[in-house]
C-alpha cells in the first residue's frame, strides 16, 4: 500500500514526467520545493472550527434532541451539557495539539500514542464512515432546504436531493483543488453567512419574547413530557447534539499549516467553542418562541418554518441563508477531512498518491478526490438521522480513545514540554460522559452500534495485510508502482517537500535537549509495536 513512500525524497521534486519541477515561491516552502502552505492565522483558525461546527447540525438535529429528550426543558438542558462537554474535550485537544504538533489530528495522536494498529483503525473508520457521512449528511441538507420551498406540502424527491448533493460536492472539490486561497476566502465568507443567519433567528426569537411568546420556556411548560423519560433516549438526544458541535477538533487536522500552533491552536479553541455554544442554545430558545414541540417535531426544515411563521413574505431569506450556511459546511469539512487522509497516506497508512500535491496549485488533489468519491458513494441513502447515529457514535468512541491517550502520555512522558497542561479532572470527567453516551447508545441502538463497531474491526485484516506486512510479492509491488505513476500523471502531482523537523526545533529552540517534544520527524514505515519517539 506504501511502497511508493520509500522512494519519497528521491521524487518530490520531479514532475510526473520525472523532469525537475520548477517550485515558485508561492509553494510556501522555505526550501524551494513544493509544499503546503503555511498560512492559517487566529482569524481563519476560528473560521475553520466555527465553520465546521456550524454546518447542518443546528438546521437539523434540533428535532432529533427534541425527538429523544422528550421535553423542551430537557432538550435545553441537552444542548447546553454538550457544549460544556464538546468544550472540556477541546482543552484536552489542545494540549494534545501543542505536545504533539502534526497534523492529522486524533489519528496522529492515537498512533503516536498507542500505535499502529490504534492509529490505522481511526483512519479507517474516518475514511469508511466518518467523513464521508458527515460530508454527505451537511451536502444533503443543504439540498433539503434549498428544494424545501419548491415543495412547500410534502417532502422534496430523494432522487432530487441526492443529485443537488452530489453537485455542490462536485464543485466544492473543484474549488478546493484549484486553490487553498480560494476554499480559505470560501470558508470565511459562508463562515460570516451561517453567523448572520443564526444572529438573525436569534435576534427574532428575543423580539418573541419581549411580546410575551415565551409559553414553551416557563418551567412547567418547558419540562412537560411528549412521552415517557428513558435514559437510553436521552443518550440518543446527547448523540444528536454532540453531531450538531463535530468538528470542533477539525483544527488539528491542519496543525501544520497553522502560523504559530502554539499559541493559535489553543486561542482559536478558546473563541470558538463558546461562541458556538451561546449560539446554540439562544437558537433553540428562539425555535420554540415560534413552534411548538409538535411543530417542531413535524418539520423537516426546521429554520424553514421558523421564517415562514415569523418572516411572512421575507421568509425566503430563511433557506436562503440556511442553504448557504451548509454550503460552507461541506467546503470546510472537505478542506480537513482531506488533510487527514493525506497525514494518514504521508505515514504509509493509506496509498502513497494521497500524500502528493499538485506541483502548481499546491492542494492536495488526490486525497481531496478520494474524499468526494466516497461522500458520493455514501448518497445512495438520504436518511440522515440514521448516518447522524453513525457519525455520532463512533466518533465519540475515538474521542474518547484520544482523550484517554493524553492520560497515558501524562504518565508516559511526564517531563515533555506542554505550552498548555490542564487539570486531569478535564479529561476524566469527559471519560466518564463517554462512557454513558457509549453504554446507553449501545443498548438503546445495538445494531447500528453494532454495525459501526464491525466496520471499524474490518481494518484489522486490512492492517496487517496492507500495512504491517512489508514483504509483498514484486508483481504486487509493481503494480501498486504503476498505479501510483498513473495517478500522479493524471493529477499532476508529486511528493512535498520534506523539512527534517525544523519546525519543531524553531518552536523549541529555547528548552533543554533533554526535554524534546514527542513529535518528530514522520516515518516512511509502521508496525504496530513502534512506540512514540522522544
Amino acid at each position: 500500500m506504501e511502497k511508493g513512500t520509500r522512494h519519497r525524497n528521491n521524487t518530490e521534486k520531479k514532475d510526473p514526467g520525472g523532469s525537475e519541477s520548477e517550485a515558485s515561491p508561492e509553494s510556501g516552502s522555505r526550501g524551494g520545493g513544493v509544499a503546503l502552505k503555511k498560512e492559517i492565522g487566529l482569524v481563519s483558525a476560528c473560521g475553520i472550527i466555527v465553520g465546521n461546527i456550524i454546518g447542518s447540525g443546528i438546521f437539523v438535529s434540533p428535532k432529533g434532541v427534541l425527538e429523544n429528550a422528550g421535553s423542551v426543558g430537557l432538550a435545553l438542558i441537552v444542548w447546553i451539557v454538550t457544549g460544556l462537554i464538546t468544550a472540556v474535550g477541546a482543552l484536552c485537544y489542545a494540549e494534545l495539539g501543542v505536545t504533539i504538533p502534526k497534523s492529522g489530528g486524533d489519528y496522529s495522536y492515537v498512533k503516536d500514542i498507542f500505535g499502529g494498529l490504534a492509529g490505522f483503525l481511526r483512519l479507517w473508520i474516518a475514511v469508511l464512515v466518518i467523513y464521508p457521512t458527515n460530508q454527505a449528511v451537511i451536502a444533503l441538507t443543504f439540498s433539503n432546504y434549498v428544494l424545501q420551498p419548491l415543495f412547500p406540502t410534502c417532502f422534496p424527491p430523494e432522487s432530487g436531493l441526492r443529485l443537488l448533493a452530489a453537485i455542490c460536492l462536485l464543485l466544492l472539490t473543484w474549488v478546493n483543488c484549484s486553490s487553498v486561497r480560494w476554499a480559505t476566502r470560501v470558508q470565511d465568507v459562508f463562515t460570516a453567512g451561517k453567523l448572520l443567519a443564526l444572529a438573525l433567528i436569534i435576534i427574532m426569537g428575543a423580539v418573541q419574547i419581549g411580546k410575551g411568546e415565551y409559553f414553551w420556556l416557563e418551567p412547567k411548560n418547558a419540562f412537560e413530557n411528549f412521552q415517557k423519560p428513558d435514559i437510553g433516549l436521552i443518550a440518543l438526544a446527547f448523540l444528536q447534539g454532540s453531531f450538531a458541535y463535530g468538528g470542533w477538533n477539525f483544527l488539528n487536522y491542519v496543525t501544520e499549516e497553522l502560523v504559530d500552533p502554539y499559541k493559535n491552536l489553543p486561542r482559536a479553541i478558546f473563541i470558538s467553542i463558546p461562541l458556538v455554544t451561546f449560539v446554540y442554545v439562544f437558537a433553540n430558545v428562539a425555535y420554540v418562541t415560534a413552534m411548538s414541540p409538535q411543530e417542531l417535531l413535524a418539520s423537516n426544515a426546521v429554520a424553514v418554518t421558523f421564517g415562514e411563521k415569523l418572516l411572512g413574505v421575507m421568509a425566503w431569506i430563511m433557506p436562503i441563508s440556511v442553504a448557504l450556511s451548509t454550503f460552507g459546511g461541506v467546503n470546510g469539512s472537505l478542506f480537513t477531512s482531506s488533510r487527514l487522509f493525506f497525514a494518514g497516506a504521508r505515514e504509509g497508512h493509506l496509498p502513497s498518491v494521497l500524500a502528493m500535491i499538485h506541483v502548481k496549485r499546491c492542494t492536495p488533489i488526490p486525497a481531496l478526490l478520494f474524499t468526494c468519491i466516497s461522500t458520493l458513494l455514501m448518497l445512495v441513502t438520504s436518511d440522515m438521522y440514521t448516518l447522524i447515529n453513525y457519525v455520532g457514535f463512533i466518533n465519540y468512541l475515538f474521542y474518547g480513545v484520544t482523550v484517554a491517550g493524553q492520560i497515558v502520555l501524562r504518565w508516559k512522558k511526564p517531563d515533555i514540554p506542554r505550552p498548555i497542561k490542564i487539570n486531569l479532572l478535564f479529561p476524566i470527567i469527559y471519560l466518564l460522559f463517554w462512557a454513558f453516551l457509549l453504554v446507553f447508545s449501545l443498548w438503546s441502538e445495538p445494531i447500528v452500534c453494532g454495525i459501526g463497531l464491525a466496520i471499524m474491526l474490518t481494518g484489522v485484516p486490512v492492517y496487517f495485510l496492507g500495512v504491517y506486512w512489508q514483504h509483498k510479492p514484486k508483481c504486487f509491488n509493481d503494480f501498486i508502482e504503476l498505479l501510483t505513476l498513473v495517478s500522479q500523471k493524471m493529477c499532476v502531482v508529486v511528493y512535498p517537500e520534506v523539512e527534517e523537523a525544523s519546525e519543531t526545533e524553531e518552536m523549541n529552540e529555547n528548552m533543554d535537549e533533554q526535554r524534546k517534544p514527542i513529535y518528530q520527524p514522520t516515518p516512511t514505515k509502521d508496525k504496530d509495536s513502534v512506540e512514540p519517539q522522544s
